[in-house]
């Protein structure tokens, strides 16, 4: 029976395992051909958080619970010395489990962003999500048009409607628990608590195109990750691990079996 508290995922391959968190918005299916490749080396868990992709859904949605779900998870698995991997929202749930739990992580990779606070940006993505209506919007092609026009960029569209799917027969729906997503917005971009630490080795890996990782970072990165460098990946914006997957995959395996 299907044990609806513990997160979703795809595991493949052998070895220590490696857990990989999405982003906002995101789910584990993003992260299949990466996934593919390290399970050559690792026991891949491919995690769906809570109120993403096939997990399960709740109005509560906050780092700490992030953080008891991948905790509860890991129990449920009876995984020790994991090596962790988050991108984005992943990226600050993978910090804040790392210091609150740093006998289970080995080593911590987190991809562009960093422990600071971010303000709320996703204000014009989640107006136009809301203003989606499936009874009416009831075809791929009609919610791409009513997204286009709180949502002009075709990439960024095409990420969130790999998030639609036909519930039943000519109806179509969200994998994501939009209306928590939409009242929580502003936890997504909370910093670390002050003063915790992680001693172990950290990489973060930065986009050389994206902003969420500056030279403004590095103190606030060293000051939490003492044992931490910065590593970035050429040609590519905020998904770093998607606009380059061969400098990534390479990055990612250099630090995890040196």
């Amino acid at each position: 029976m299907k044990n609806n508290s513990i997160l979703h995922s795809t595991i493949k391959g052998e070895g220590k395992p490696l857990l990989i968190l999405h982003g906002y918005f995101g789910m584990s299916d993003n992260w299949k051909t990466l996934g593919n490749q390290f399970s050559e080396d690792f026991q891949v868990h491919l995690v769906d958080q809570r109120n993403h992709g096939r997990s399960f859904h709740k109005d509560e949605f906050n780092y700490e619970v992030l953080v008891e779900d991948l905790h509860n998870y890991i129990q449920h698995y009876q995984l020790e010395n994991v090596f962790l991997i988050g991108h984005s929202m992943g990226g600050k749930t993978a910090m804040l489990f790392a210091v609150t739990y740093p006998n289970l992580v080995n080593k911590l990779v987190v991809v562009d962003i960093s422990p600071r606070m971010y303000e709320p940006h996703h204000n014009a993505i989640l107006a136009g999500l809301n203003s989606v209506d499936f009874s009416v919007e009831n075809s791929r092609k009609l919610v791409d048009e009513k997204l286009s026009k709180r949502i002009p960029d075709v990439g960024v569209r095409q990420f969130l409607m790999k998030n639609i799917y036909w519930k039943e027969k000519g109806q179509l729906a969200y994998r994501f628990n939009l209306p928590s997503l939409t009242e929580n917005n502003p936890e997504v971009g909370e910093a670390l608590p002050p003063f915790t630490v992680f001693e172990k080795e950290t990489l973060f890996l930065k986009g050389e195109k994206s902003d969420y990782i500056t030279g403004k970072e590095a103190p606030i990165i060293e000051a939490h990750f003492p044992n931490s460098k910065i590593v970035e990946i050429k040609n590519a914006g905020h998904w770093a691990h998607a606009e380059n997957p061969k400098q990534f995959y390479s990055e990612v395996c250099k630090f995890l079996i040196s």
